[in-house]
Parts: structure tokens; sequence; C-alpha cells
């Protein structure tokens, strides 16, 4: 008995949608169109983490040592470092390596080169570049490096730090940290306003697919048809309004992603949105027609729950 109600609130569902095509079709339009604003919230949030992560990649804390400075000594503190959780990577400089870095950045500027083969002996000290693993944890570590542990002292007791630069660069890791708390505030905040316009405005045109059937709903009830038998055509129909949605935003998007990476891509500094959508496609997939089903069962639910109590 529960098998045959199934199967006959499984077909009354596919009439419902194949009989009311003009309001179907626009139930399918208005979905697809809320569907593809959660596919491009996804790609600016995706482009939005790619240019965040870019700049975390260029913030750093640098720690410059004295020129008399032993390189065992100096090794000790990278060890000491890399023992930090906040530590993502920690990078030795010799002092051989930041002449020739030197060099190079003022290749063009002759009176310095000219400067420093003058004074014989290379007056560049070694250093360490420190990459945190999140911008608000550099101060955690320059709090570290500013202790007055023995391993940042030479065997004459004597301090091998010369300079930690996270004071110079403090200004730009803040705010780098706020534009990541804002960031996520604000997207979080956009998939929620976009998830409940998305509701409204499925659970609005599904209710005209509602009322063109207020005939029917009479009969059943008449009849003593049970509210779920009632309400089960339409959240089948609107299941499949969400699933044919989804496979045309699915394809679209791939379309997009493409087109606009082949015309536009060099405007977003690096960002590949087709290779994006391509190794994220799962997760695309899985929250495009999950919330398809979704929005579409629930629209259904709620609208015709609202008919049967007025």
């Amino acid at each position: 008995m529960i098998l045959l109600n199934i199967k006959r609130v499984l077909r009354s569902g596919l009439q419902n949608f194949f009989r009311n095509g003009f309001i179907s079709l626009s139930s399918v339009l208005v979905m697809s169109i809320t569907l593809f604003i959660m596919v491009s919230t996804i790609f600016l949030g995706g482009f939005l983490e790619y240019s965040l992560n870019t700049v975390k990649e260029k913030v750093d804390v640098n720690v410059y040592f004295v020129t008399t400075a032993p390189e065992t000594d100096i090794l000790l503190v990278k060890k000491s470092l890399e023992t930090l959780p906040e530590v993502s990577s920690v990078e030795y400089v010799s002092r051989d390596q930041a002449l020739v870095n030197f060099k190079d950045k003022h290749k063009d500027d002759e009176l310095t080169l000219q400067a420093i083969d003058e004074l014989g002996d290379n007056p560049l000290g070694a250093s360490l570049n420190i990459k945190a693993k999140e911008p608000s944890q550099y101060a955690g570590i320059a709090k570290f490096l500013d202790g007055s542990d023995s391993s940042f002292l030479s065997g004459d007791g004597t301090k091998i730090i010369d300079k930690i630069n996270y004071y110079q660069n403090k200004v730009i890791i803040d705010r780098l940290s706020g534009i990541i708390d804002s960031a996520n505030i604000i997207g979080l905040w956009l998939a929620i306003i976009f998830i409940l316009i998305s509701i409204l405005i499925t659970f609005n045109t599904i209710k005209l697919t509602i009322f063109m059937a207020k005939d029917e709903i009479s009969v059943m009830r008449l009849v003593g048809a049970s509210g779920k038998y009632v309400k089960g055509p339409f959240v089948v129909s609107g299941i499949l309004c969400g699933l044919i949605s989804s496979a045309i935003i699915l394809i679209f998007s791939t379309l997009f992603a493409f087109f606009v990476n082949k015309y536009y891509g060099s405007y977003f500094s690096g960002f590949n949105l087709f290779k994006y959508f391509i190794s994220n496609f799962i997760k695309i997939f899985g929250v495009i027609v999950g919330s398809g089903i979704i929005l579409g069962s629930l629209a259904s639910y709620m609208a015709v729950r609202k008919y049967l109590r007025d």
C-alpha cells in the first residue's frame, strides 16, 4: 500500500510538472537564476580567497642578525622558531646570499655597487624570513623573538639579533588581518541573504502553481486524502524543478567559467576561474544539486502547507 501511494505521488508530481508547462518553466528559470547567484558567490569567494592568500604570501617577518653572529647560533634560532605552532616556514639567508640579493636588487645603481666593493668586506648580516600560518600570529612570533631565551645569545653572552622588522610591517599585517576577518563575515552574511531570497522567490513562484491546482486540491481534500498525500505531488514537482535547474546551471557555469577565463583571465591577477571550477567541481556539484532539491522541495512544502491552512 505504501509503495502504491509513493508511485501515485510520483506520477501525480510528474503530471503536474508537465501539465503546468508555463508555470513549471517559470519555476525552473527563477530557480536557475537563484542557483547561478549561488555559483557566482562561490566564484567570488574563490577569487577572494586566492587574492588574500597571494597577499599573505608576500607578508612575512624578517629577523636580521649582527654580522658577527655565528651560523650555528642562527640555525639554533631557526630551529626554535620551527617548533612554534604559529610558524608556517622559516628560510635562512646567509651573509653571502644576502650580499648577492642586495647587488641583484641594486644592479642598476652603480654608485651603491661601487660603495659596497670599496668596503672590502660584506657589511650585511644573515637573516631569517619567517612566514606565519595566519597574519594575526606574527605578533606572538615577534614577542617570542624579543624574549631573553639563551638560544638568542652567542657563546660570549652577547645578543645576536640586530633587528626584527615586524614593527615596521605591523600596520600592513593588522590591515590584512582585518580584511580577512571582514571578508569572512561578509561572505557568511551574503550566503544567508541569498538563501533567504532564494526561498522567498521560489516559494512565491511555486505558490502560483499550487493556486492553479486549487480545484484539484479541493477535490482531494473532499474525498479524504491525507495532508501528506496532497503535498506529495507538489514536493515532487519542486524537486524536479530543482534538478532541472541544477543541470542547467552546472552546464552554464562550466561554459561561463571557460569563456570568462579565456577572454578576461588577465584581469584576475593569475586566478584561473575555469581551473578553480574543475578542481572544486564535486563541491560545487553537491552545493548546487543539493540546494536545488532543498529549495524546490522546501518551497513547495511551505507553499502547499500554507494553502491547506488558509
